[in-house]
């Protein structure tokens, strides 16, 4: 199963939620590896802001566990 990013509408980013909404033991969303705080902050960071941490920070985020 290939999951995908979830349209913000726009030209906004897309947003990396791919309905898989489960926190692991490391505190990281299993389906789009943020914390809660990122979470709750997505839909107040600005364009740029959304830009930058998914070309930044989601890259060096690890995969889930099995």
């Amino acid at each position: 199963m290939q999951l995908e990013p979830i349209p913000c509408g726009g030209n906004a980013p897309v947003s990396p939620c791919v309905g898989i909404c489960r926190m692991d033991a490391d505190g990281l969303c299993v389906g789009c590896r943020r914390t809660l705080a990122e979470i709750a902050r997505w839909g107040a960071m600005s364009d740029d802001e959304r830009r930058r941490w998914m070309r930044e920070e989601q890259p060096l985020r690890p995969s889930p566990r099995p």
